[in-house]
């Protein structure tokens, strides 16, 4: 035999060799398996492993009362019941542990009324969590936990929401949620904007001492620049003299400019505007300034003045300081007075300060339906202290006898004090002055010579000066 054919022979019986341990390796192993399959502790028997004898038997039926062995493929386990938690969910400690940043909505409206609705339906949390982490303190979450809870949370149905003004330009707002209660509780939210336009509550306020709205006081529920603003212009609106006077500094603030400004918003029917009523021109840390809106009774857009505040340190309280009426007065003489920007309850007094006035048509001295409301007003200011002091000062235009006109004036003057006599105003609190034509208001000619019906007008007058 060849090398070649040895070598050939020698590589088939290697081959044939490896097959053959392959092979053995197959059975040796299905051997273990099948013996594993039937060892002692598995209930399932191998065919091989049963005998003739017991392939004819009949299947056993099981024992009543032997448990059948469970199928690992339909197992329903016992329900368990879940552990207690150990703190209440509406503990308030641990909601406020809870919280995140708040809700961000591009309208303030939105946002309060999500906040209404969560605590209308007595869910504090969720209200907690729309207002967010950074507002919210113990005794607020307490507050709004009681609100929800007592199932009476309801907005007032004709003003739920209430824009209450600016405290920075185009950032921060102030809104307050209006309650359905004879007391007319409020819960204030300063809005902060962010710079993508959306609007979050930076700060909540909830008053804890709750005042009727008809009950004279000078309690201020936000003690800060726009809280005294808003309260100043809220007591002027109701023709509360005596509230309004508290908020401002008397030594810049006469009680005749705070008078005055009762008659315009009584006569022309203002009220704040519904949107942005207060809007801030300044704030700092001991001065603000702020644009008051107003609207007249049908809603329209009617005219604006100024107001500033003032402090002389951080633990001192705002005081208005000054009130700038111009634009208010144009607007007031032209829907009142027929365009007569002269025929204003208020006027400055070449002496100083602030004077009231009230006019009377041509040699007359009767007082008209206007004036009597003025005068209204002026006798509940009198009587709030007995020792306040009114001087009247009676005056005419030109025409006529100076012993007529000085008559003429003292009637009107006369007229004035019966009539606030007739309102309880004790006489020892009125003095009367007879001018005639002495001290005109304005020119009762032209430069040229003619007679000036407009100037005319504004001298036939009482003035009124409030000393108090």
């Amino acid at each position: 035999m060849s090398t070649y054919d040895s070598s050939e022979s020698r590589s088939t019986l290697k081959i044939f060799a490896g097959f053959g341990c392959f092979v053995a390796v197959l059975v040796g192993g299905g051997i273990y398996f099948g013996r594993e399959s039937g060892r002692e502790d598995d209930p399932t028997p191998t065919k091989e492993q049963v005998s003739p004898s017991q392939a004819k038997l009949p299947k056993a039926e099981p024992v009543e009362g032997t448990p059948k062995p469970e199928d690992p493929f339909n197992f329903n386990p016992e329900p368990v019941a879940p552990e207690k938690d150990t703190v209440a969910p509406d503990d308030p400690e641990q909601v406020l542990a809870d919280l995140g940043m708040g809700l961000q909505e591009l309208s303030p409206t939105s946002l309060l009324k999500k906040i209404a609705e969560s605590l209308e339906q007595g869910d504090f949390e969720k209200a907690a969590m729309i207002i967010g982490r950074e507002a919210l303190d113990e005794k607020h979450l307490e507050a709004l936990r009681k609100l929800a809870s007592s199932g009476e949370f309801r907005l007032h149905a004709q003003n739920p929401i209430t824009e209450i003004g600016e405290l920075e330009p185009n950032r921060r707002v102030r809104w307050s949620l209006n309650l359905e209660s004879d007391l007319g509780e409020r819960i204030y939210f300063d809005l902060l904007r962010n710079r993508f336009g959306k609007w979050g509550v930076e700060k909540i306020t909830i008053p804890a001492k709750k005042i009727a709205p008809e009950s004279p006081t000078t309690t201020v529920e936000v003690e800060d620049s726009l809280g005294i603003t808003h309260a100043f212009l809220q007591a002027v609106l109701a023709q509360r003299f005596d509230d309004a006077k508290e908020f401002v500094d008397p030594s810049l603030v006469s009680d005749a400019k705070i008078a005055g400004l009762c008659i315009i918003f009584e006569e022309a029917k203002y009220r704040l505007r519904e949107n942005k009523p207060l809007r801030a021109m300044f704030n700092r840390e001991q001065t603000a300034g702020f644009i008051a809106h107003v609207q007249d009774e049908l809603g329209e857009k009617a005219a604006d003045f100024g107001v500033t505040v003032k402090r002389s340190s951080s633990a001192e309280s705002w005081k208005v300081t000054e009130i700038n009426l111009d634009s208010l007065l144009a607007d007031y003489a032209n829907r009142v007075a027929g365009g007569d920007v002269y025929y204003t309850p208020l006027i400055q007094n070449p002496e100083g300060g602030d004077t009231l006035i009230l006019y009377f048509g041509f040699d007359e001295d009767l007082l008209t339906q206007r004036t009597q409301k003025q005068l209204n007003i002026v006798a509940a200011l009198l009587k709030l202290d007995p020792e306040k002091k009114l001087t009247l000062s009676g005056h005419t235009d030109s025409l006529g006898s100076d012993s007529y006109n000085t008559t003429l004036s003292s009637k009107r003057a006369e007229g004035v004090k019966t009539y606030l006599l007739n309102r309880g105003v004790p006489n020892a609190q009125i003095v009367t002055l007879a001018e005639g034509e002495s001290k005109p208001r304005l020119p009762n000619q032209t430069e040229t010579g003619e007679d000036n019906p407009t100037g005319r007008r504004a001298n036939r007058r009482t003035e009124i000066y409030l000393d108090f």
